[in-house]
Formats: structure tokens, C-alpha cells, sequence
């Protein structure tokens, strides 16, 4: 939260104006929209900071306020639905000192220092309702709106299973419950594999899956969905015949009306707050997410006299669960293999709820952090996410294994593909050498083989690659030129069936023939670019261009690569032993041979011819790009200025020759002119390799 202790007059207004405006926003995404764009934790830190600006400069207390609504307006869509009795929020506290503060302000508002009897309840992550009873008959059904006005649910409540049409006639004349309409964790994660499955819009959250299904205009989608209630509270009542918050509860489980079965009466502080650590231990177990406590004084007859502040009651609070972090099981610790080959271990958790996210998965980083934290399957971990970063486990409660738990044997075989999983010295991940051939890199090692710095194949894009390797039409940079012999008609050739790839949808004889010239002219190939499109890990493409420059020919470098000749590959400037050890590893593995030997069927690759023109500006210069380039792509750009006998560096120095800037070059740009370094433009760098 931002240090308010300086703020000035003039900085505060600003500021209230900013909170106004954005927090209505929120409200709005969050309420009518179920689309909120802000978690818990930052919404909840704009709302304080309006508190206590507010509080610091009450005179400036706008109209719009935040503090004086509730919620948001209702869609325009829904009939609009009058509340006799206000459907408020709570205050919320976040710390133990808060509490003790809550409870403190209510002795002193009772002139009592006698201890308060509280029910404390878990605060339900769902969508707020009102239920309307006539002589014991459903009538009408509502959102809580902007407290005032709601939206009239009526026919959407009635689809929610073992919802209560007719109480006994026993009720009061007018009875109205109040309560939340929530979606399981095992629900929630059924309906967004449903929708998945079926391209169709997923949920962020439980609280957002139940919401969207109960504000649906069609009733009948309500129906289809899995909503459960619990009731809390009442509103327009016409005779109370209770006397407390727990003899409510009480009276409406009679009615058939569900409570939450973790409700407590507790005497005292201590007693909350151990209710509050307890249930936030335990909630990952709950079949349904909640995010804190919500304490109310028991007795309706001080409820009464503690009455209501603007928009909150002055006798109940919600004590938030910390925001970023969640207390979960450890169910499983599985293997993702990247696209560069890294083995990541994931951890697979029971669902929770983190900062307004359903949390199930986590990172474990790489095998050291495994055995630094003692992380094993079947603990209780507290994980922790901190905006869109990916959660990851902080500690493990190592007093909650209640049995002798096996250590995590990390895998030195690729999942995936069953190649070697090396980890190099001083390095913390695990790698596969598959390369080509591991599927779970196949997908990204395609994209990059067609790239522009590699064989630059127009018309197969990223989504065509990721269609094509799903359907198993390319599964190896090989297939990629049999396309055109597989399209043809099946009995020329062999019996493999043909791939009409014109009547794939949004393609045609025109683009298929488009395809083909480009597959076609890609089969002639440099040397420096075939050694790039091979995806070696480190080899980018200034690296692929010094080994051309020193091997002239693929036949040279495979042949001294499966030898594993390190001598002249570690000699080259710019190439170290760890990377040497890489490039070995990669010719080691016999299914990326044989998919290079399918390739050398197909393509040509044209030795290394040297440099093109010695005269050039840049021969022999070290160049450093800054900026964002327009005609090229970085890569492209370096392998130019390689290609001239240039040198490129990563940083400005007072070895640097030239410095490139392309549009918004930063710090790089600045340190040169400080340093005197000629600075030239995109345009001026293309004319210089204009020969090439």
C-alpha cells in the first residue's frame, strides 16, 4: 500500500479520484460481468488505501464513493428487484492486531469490558442471494445487486437442486433468507474440461463459474450446472422468533435450508482466532473454496445496539485469509519436459484457492529445490503466488506427516522419449537429448526449424505446424518435404493415403501450391542456417555461423561431431566447453542422426563460401544492436554482420565499433553516446551488407 503520511491535500483528491473510477471498474468485471481483471489481494489493498485516505481527509469523501456502495448496479438485462432491507457488505481485517482492534471497539461502543460471545463462520467464495418467502412460498429470488437493487433470480434459484419451493406453514408470513450459491472444486474443474472440450468460454475460478451459471438469462443453462447454497442470514422478516445468530441457524436446518457445518461459537479472541488458523489449515479439504471467516456477536440484542455504519455492520467482520498464500496437499510430483528438452518437475496439488485463482499445480523448479525443502508426495505444502506469477511452494510442514513418506527420485531418462536426461556441472537442470525426436519438444523444434533464421518455410505458421504435428500429418522436419509427394492422389504411390490438403478448411489449390514452392525452395539451404535449424541447445545463430566458418562443410562437422573431436570445436572463439559438450551430446543420440540422414535425402546444403566482401565498413569491427529492428530480426541482423567478419557483442564497451539502434533503444544507446561510439541506423547497416 502506498505511504499516505506525506500526502498532501492536492495528492489525496487525486488519488480518491483515480480509486473512484477504478475500483468501480472492478465492481463492475466482478459483479455484473464475472469476469474480474484484479485478484483478491489487489482489490483489497485499493479499497484500504480509499479507507484510509478517507480517513486522513474526511472532507474530501466524494459522491461516488467506494465506501458508500456496495457491489454494482445490476445488468440491464435482468428485471430489477427492490430490497426492503439492504443486502450489506462486511468490513474485512487481515491480522491478528486487527481483530483484537474489532473487538476492542465493540466493548468500548457497549460500555462493556465483559467478553462477547461470537459465531465465527467460513466466508463462502460464491455469488450472495436473497429468497423471498410468502406464507411459506418461493416468490422471488435476487443478487445482492448494489445492496438496493438486485437482479431478480428467481427461475435460476428454482433450478438449483434441493432448493426449497414451500416451507411448512409454520414460517412468519415474510421470510426472507439470505445466503451464497457457490460450485464445488471437482465440479468446477468437470465444467471447465467440458467446456475445453468444446472450445467454449473457461472459468478463471469456482466463484466465477457459479456466478456465470446462476446470471443466465436461460434458466435452463443454471439447471445444467452443479450449484450448490448454504443459508447465513436473514433479511425482511415479519415476526423474529430467534434470539441469536446460532438459534437461526438452527431454526432454518429445520426448514430444510442447508449451513455450513463448520460454523462455531466462540467466547473470545483466542477462541477466533484459533477457529480462523484451523480452517485455514484445513481448507484445501473443504470440497468448496473459501477465502476467510466471517466473526458476527451472537446476541441479536447487541447486534441491535451496535447497529450499522454506512455501509457495513458494526457487529460482524471478515477476517481475510492471506491472499498469496494457501496452506494444500501435495498429490503428485510429475515430469514436464520444455521445449528446449529442461526436465521440470511440477507439483500437482489439491485444488485451492490463491488470490481469486484456483490453484492445482505449482513449480518445483529443478531437483535441488526438491531435496533443499524435503518436498515429497502426500505433504502439506504452503505455496504462494504473487500476481500472474506461478505458484510455487515455499515450505513443507514436515509436523504434519503423520507417516514415513519416500524422498523424490528424479528421473535421469526423458519421460517422453525415454533418451538421456543429463545435467551438466554447475548447472540445476536436467536436459533430454532427444532434440527432434522427443515429442514433448517436437512441436516447438518444428516452429523453429521453419523459422526465418532457419529454412524459412512461408505458409507454415505456428497454428498450421501445431495442426499438422496433432494429426499426425508432420511429426519430423523430414515430413515436411514429402508433403507434396503425400497429397497426391493415393494410388500413384505406395499405400500411403492422401492428404487433400485442399480441403483442409480455409485452404485451396492456390494455397497448397504456395506451400509447395516454398518447401520447394527451401530444400537449398546455407550451412550456417541448416546448423541453426537443427534447434542444438545454445546454438543460436551467430554460434551456427562460426561453426560453418571453421567446418565448411556439414560432412566435416557431423563426421568430427560423432568422432567427438573436441579439439577445433573448443578452439573457436566464442565457443566454450559447456557448449562443446552439447553440440557432442546431440550427435550422440541415434534418433537425431537418422532424422538428419532422412533430411540430407532431401535437402542441399551449400558449403560455407567465406566471407563476400573483406572491404566492407565492419570488417573486423565489433557491433553491438539496441532497439527494436523493423526489415530484420535480431538474429537475421547478426548473421549479416557475421557474414561481413564482423563481430557482435551483447554490450557497449570501449571495444565497441558501432552501435546499431533500431526504434526505443535503450540504456545501450545512451552508454555510447557517452562513450563517443558511432551510432548508426537499421537503414545505414542494411546499405553497408547490401552486397550480401
Amino acid at each position: 500500500m502506498i505511504d499516505i503520511t506525506n500526502i498532501t491535500e492536492d495528492q489525496a483528491k487525486q488519488q480518491l479520484e483515480y480509486l473512484a473510477k477504478e475500483i468501480e471498474k472492478a465492481d463492475i468485471a466482478y459483479y455484473q460481468n464475472d469476469e474480474p481483471y484484479l485478484d483478491d489481494a489487489s482489490y483489497d489493498r485499493l479499497r484500504r488505501l480509499n479507507d484510509a485516505l478517507e480517513a486522513k481527509f474526511p472532507h474530501l469523501i466524494r459522491d461516488d464513493s467506494p465506501s458508500k456502495r456496495v457491489g454494482a448496479m445490476v445488468k440491464s438485462e435482468f428485471k430489477k428487484v427492490e430490497l426492503s432491507v439492504p443486502m450489506l457488505s462486511l468490513a474485512d481485517i487481515f491480522s491478528e492486531g486487527e481483530l483484537k482492534d474489532f473487538i476492542a471497539g465493540i466493548k468500548r461502543f457497549l460500555n462493556s469490558s465483559e467478553d462477547i460471545t461470537f459465531t465465527s463462520e467460513p466466508k463462502m467464495d460464491g455469488l450472495s442471494f436473497s429468497a423471498l418467502y410468502q406464507n411459506g412460498i418461493f416468490v422471488r429470488g435476487s443478487t445482492r445487486g448494489d445492496g438496493r437493487i438486485g437482479e431478480d433470480i428467481t427461475d435460476n434459484l428454482k433450478a438449483i437442486k434441493g432448493f426449497p419451493l414451500f416451507l411448512n406453514n409454520k414460517v412468519p408470513e415474510i421470510f426472507e433468507v439470505r445466503g451464497e450459491v457457490f460450485m464445488s472444486k471437482k465440479d468446477f474443474l468437470a465444467l471447465n474440461q467440458k467446456n475445453e472440450a468444446e472450445h467454449k468460454k473457461t472459468f478463471a475460478n469456482p466463484r466465477n463459474a457459479a456466478a456465470g451459471s446462476l446470471r443466465q438469462l436461460d434458466a435452463r443453462i443454471t439447471r445444467e450446472r452443479n450449484l450448490s447454497f448454504l443459508v447465513y442470514t436473514w433479511g425482511e422478516v415479519s415476526e423474529i422468533r430467534w434470539k441469536s445468530q446460532v438459534e437461526f441457524l438452527d431454526y432454518v436446518k429445520t426448514l430444510g435450508f442447508p449451513v455450513n457445518p463448520y460454523n462455531k461459537v466462540c467466547r473470545n479472541d483466542t477462541e477466533l482466532l484459533e477457529s480462523f488458523e484451523s480452517l485455514m489449515e484445513n481448507r484445501a479439504d473443504l470440497p468448496y473454496d473459501i477465502d476467510g471467516i466471517v466473526y458476527k456477536v451472537n446476541d441479536l440484542e447487541l447486534q441491535k445496539r451496535l447497529g450499522f455504519l454506512t455501509r457495513t455492520p458494526r457487529w460482524a467482520i471478515a477476517h481475510k485469509f492471506p491472499a498469496e498464500q494457501a496452506i494444500t496437499r501435495l498429490n503428485n510430483i510429475r515430469i514436464q519436459v520444455g521445449r528446449t528438452g529442461a526436465l521440470t518437475p511440477v507439483a500437482d496439488l489439491e485444488p485451492i484457492n490463491v488470490g481469486g485463482v484456483l490453484v492445482s499445480h505449482a513449480t518445483l523448479h529443478n531437483e535441488d529445490e526438491i531435496k533443499r525443502k524435503d518436498i515429497r508426495i502426500g505433504d502439506m505444502v504452503v505455496i504462494q503466488r504473487a500476481g500472474d506469477v506461478i505458484p510455487q511452494i515455499v515450505s513443507v510442514l514436515t509436523e504434519k506427516r503423520t507417516e514415513m513418506l519416500p524422498e523424490f527420485q528424479f528421473p535421469t531418462v526423458c519421460p517422453e522419449c525415454g533418451a538421456h536426461a543429463i545435467r551438466e556441472e554447475d548447472e540445476a537442470v536436467r536436459r533430454c537429448t532427444g532434440g527432434l525426436s522427443c515429442p514433448a519438444q517436437a512441436v516447438e523444434r518444428l516452429k523453429h526449424f521453419i523459422s526465418r533464421e532457419a529454412f524459412n518455410i512461408e505458409g507454415l505458421g505456428d497454428k498450421v505446424i501445431e495442426d499438422f504435428y496433432k494429426e499426425g500429418i508432420v511429426k519430423t522436419p523430414y515430413d515436411i518435404f514429402t508433403l507434396e509427394e503425400r497429397n497426391r492422389p493415393a494410388d500413384l504411390f505406395s499405400n500411403t493415403p492422401a492428404l487433400n490438403l485442399e480441403n483442409r478448411e480455409g485452404w485451396g489449390i492456390k494455397s497448397v501450391r504456395k506451400l509447395f514452392e516454398a518447401i520447394n525452395k527451401s530444400k537449398k539451404i546455407s550451412l550456417q542456417k541448416f546448423i541453426y535449424a537443427l534447434g542444438i541447445r545454445l546454438v543460436g545463430t551467430a554460434t551456427a555461423y562460426l561453426i560453418a566458418k571453421h567446418y565448411h562443410s556439414f560432412e566435416n562437422f557431423m563426421n568430427a561431431m560423432i568422432a567427438q573431436d573436441l579439439q577445433l570445436l573448443i578452439s573457436i572463439d566464442g565457443i566454450g566447453a559447456a557448449m562443446a559438450q552439447d553440440i557432442v551430446e546431440f550427435f550422440k543420440e541415434q534418433h537425431n542422426l537418422e532424422i538428419i540422414r532422412n533430411l540430407l535425402t532431401v535437402v542441399s546444403i551449400e558449403e560455407f563460401e567465406g566471407i563476400a566482401n573483406t572491404s566492407s565498413e565492419i570488417f573486423g569491427k565489433t557491433l553491438v544492436f539496441t532497439g527494436t529492428l523493423t526489415t530484420l530480426t535480431r538474429s537475421e541482423a547478426k548473421s549479416k554482420a557475421l557474414a561481413f567478419g564482423a563481430k557482435v557483442s551483447g554490450s557497449v564497451s570501449t571495444n565497441t565499433d558501432y552501435v546499431v539502434a533500431g526504434e526505443n533503444a535503450g540504456s545501450k544507446l545512451t552508454k555510447a553516446q557517452e562513450l563517443g561510439i558511432k551510432i548508426i541506423s537499421e537503414e545505414e547497416f542494411n546499405q553497408m551488407t547490401a552486397q550480401v
